[in-house]
């Protein structure tokens, strides 16, 4: 080309110095004089082996210039330096499915077939996932499996004035609804506001693709590590680190879709501390998560018992202290195949006292929930986080509920359902969020200081031309977290725990109720049921036994909590017969005052066989421990009577 006077390249595709693709531009080489040095052509030079290359990262996509000419060892440390990962931080494969894995070496870029415009992906060390991939070795919930294995679909019948087709037909007035058609849930007596959370993952995993680009993502406000390219916060900061901004948006799901408590036995006794001291009470509702028919793929959490730990409370306040017994009520509940589902606290003014009344504080004028209830929420939802397959982190929202036990619009005792959305989960979790001294209806995003950067949080809202208008959310409106849940109680009641007695409920020494040997001692002797089961089928009663500091039984009861889990007799009966019993029965013998070889409480439904024959007596000279069926103590030998 040099040779001639004038060549001109019409639509030419060339690339510049700084790597930007030319296209549709003229090229014109022009000879110079004889006596001039000819003009060399680096620029066409260049178009010739430069190219384009794609890297697909969690991220986005990225552009990286290259050579034909480049080692591979050579463009991964590009990579490196461009995306901002460590050498050893990252691997390249040639396919989606993690395979033919570029390797650090001396091979060019010709030779391992890699041209321009090729999509390489990009999978940093540790992430074991891409967008749209399913981690298998993550064990989800009972209910998420099972539900994840419906059909969901909504079934209808035929019309029989729009649909004139035969019996096995089906036309637009009939064929099934997808579960997150919004027309059939609006439709619904109550409406329903939100979509349960598998119907969401329907609506992302269904489609052409089938969720192949469908991935959750969990919300971060936290500035990424590993950024190499300036100094740490507050010196610097780049678009690769910075957390996005957030705007606040209705949640379309939620992951719990009703709250439902077996009976009102376990409601009541809850009540009964802000009845008898009038101080507010919170406790954690232990149960397990069904399927919620009346919604599509829905959920719900039906509790079965609720645990109070220790806390101090006045009438304007709660404060929860250390529980040192937390490790052993949740195994415990596990074994009785019962889990943590959420926590419960009043918030309950007296109105009249002759009549039971209470205020009616809480509602649209107000507020449903404080913003400081909000962030207590949204920590209780961040420690029992929701194991998730399709989120790379293995876990993405959380099932854990809200309930609050106030007044309502007839001033009785209403129960109220709740959930915080993923945002503010996010919020709280990153410390971003604070609650207003003055106006408990809202809340406050922090602004960013020398130790930590916040990004900007906004809402929208509607001025007074009807206009949607953002605004940022200092302060904000804590109605944009919340999301409400249906609270119930059954027709025919439920009882998981079907004892009939009261067992004293744990850490209510202010009312004069205490968990001891003597009130374990009262219970039995109170017991009229005819089965062993009934007696001790009661959730206090067995942390107690548990818990107790005179004689714990850990271990040794798992046959017992077997028993009342599964509802067998024969279980509760053959453990009766054990040594751990019969030790318990003499405690309870000897701490209340009864001798030992009286007859006990009615728990077969008559009196029990004699102590000395059934139960290890108490030596009354040297109060040796003695077995059962001895007449003489084998410490001192004397006579047991």
């Amino acid at each position: 080309c040099l040779n001639t006077e004038a060549v001109c390249f019409k639509g030419a595709t060339l690339f510049s110095l700084t790597g930007r693709i030319e296209t549709n531009i003229h090229v014109v080489l022009v000879r110079k004089k004889p006596t001039e040095r000819p003009v060399t052509s680096d620029l066409l030079l260049m178009s010739f082996y430069l190219q384009i290359i794609r890297v697909q990262t969690p991220d986005g996509m990225r552009k990286i210039a290259s050579t034909k000419r480049e080692t591979a060892a050579a463009f991964l440390k590009k990579v490196a330096t461009e995306l901002g990962f460590s050498a050893n931080g990252f691997s390249i494969y040639l396919n989606r499915n993690k395979t033919e894995e570029i390797l650090s070496q001396n091979k060019t870029m010709s030779l391992l077939k890699i041209k321009h415009g090729d999509m390489l992906y990009l999978v940093p060390t540790g992430s074991s996932s891409s967008p749209g991939e399913v981690m298998d070795t993550i064990q989800e919930d009972e209910i998420d499996q099972y539900l994840t294995k419906q059909d969901g679909k909504i079934y209808r019948n035929k019309d029989p004035q729009l649909c004139h087709h035969g019996s096995l037909g089906k036309c637009v007035h009939c064929v099934p609804l997808e579960p997150f058609d919004e027309d059939y849930l609006n439709h619904l007596d109550p409406p329903v506001k939100h979509m349960s959370f598998h119907a969401y993952l329907r609506k992302l995993t269904g489609g052409a693709d089938k969720g192949k680009f469908a991935a959750l993502e969990n919300i971060s406000c936290k500035i990424k590590s590993g950024c190499e390219g300036h100094l740490p916060w507050p010196e610097g900061i780049c678009t690769k680190c910075q957390p996005s901004a957030l705007t606040l948006n209705r949640q379309k799901y939620r992951h719990v879709d009703n709250i439902m408590f077996e009976n009102h036995t376990t409601a009541d006794r809850f009540l009964d501390f802000w009845r008898k001291t009038g101080s507010q009470r919170m406790g954690y509702l232990y149960g397990r998560y069904t399927e919620h028919k009346d919604i599509p793929l829905g959920i719900r959490a039906e509790v079965a018992a609720i645990y109070e730990p220790p806390q101090n409370a006045t009438q304007n306040s709660l404060e929860l202290v250390e529980d040192p017994k937390a490790a052993a009520v949740d195994e415990i509940a596990a074994k009785l195949g019962l889990c943590k589902v959420g926590w419960i606290f009043t918030d309950l003014l007296s109105e009249d006292t002759r009549i039971g009344t209470v205020r009616f504080t809480r509602n649209h004028d107000s507020h449903y929930l404080s913003a400081e209830e909000c962030i207590t929420a949204g920590y209780f939802q961040n420690l029992h986080s929701n194991s998730c397959r399709l989120s790379r982190d293995g876990h993405f929202g959380s099932k854990f509920v809200t309930v609050v036990a106030t007044g309502g619009p007839d001033n009785q005792v209403h129960f109220e359902g709740y959930q915080v959305s993923n945002q503010c989960m996010a919020l709280v979790k990153d410390e971003c969020l604070l609650p207003c001294k003055d106006a408990p209806e809202l809340g406050f995003a922090k602004e960013s200081c020398s130790e930590q950067y916040v990004p900007d949080v906004f809402y929208k809202d509607k001025d007074k031309f009807g206009n949607d208008v953002t605004f940022l959310a200092r302060p904000l409106p804590v109605e944009y977290l919340i999301i409400d849940i249906t609270t119930t109680f059954p027709k025919d009641p439920q009882y998981t725990f079907c004892s009939t007695q009261r067992f004293p409920i744990e850490n209510r020494d202010i009312l004069g109720e205490t968990q001891d040997f003597k009130s374990l001692s009262t219970y039995l002797s109170q017991c009229t049921s005819t089965t062993f089961l009934d007696v001790v089928s009661d959730f206090h009663l067995l942390l107690f036994l548990v818990t107790n500091e005179v004689m714990p039984l850990g271990d040794s009861i798992g046959l017992l909590l077997d028993a009342v889990r599964t509802s067998n007799e024969d279980l509760a009966q053959t453990w009766k017969k054990s040594e751990q019993w019969a030790t318990i029965e003499q405690l309870c013998s000897t701490v209340g005052g009864q001798p030992s070889s009286s007859q006990s409480y009615g728990a077969m439904g008559g009196p029990s066989a004699p102590a000395s024959s059934s139960a290890m007596w108490s030596c009354l000279h040297c109060t040796f421990m003695n077995q059962p069926g001895t007449e003489h103590c084998e410490m001192c030998s004397l006579p047991r009577s």
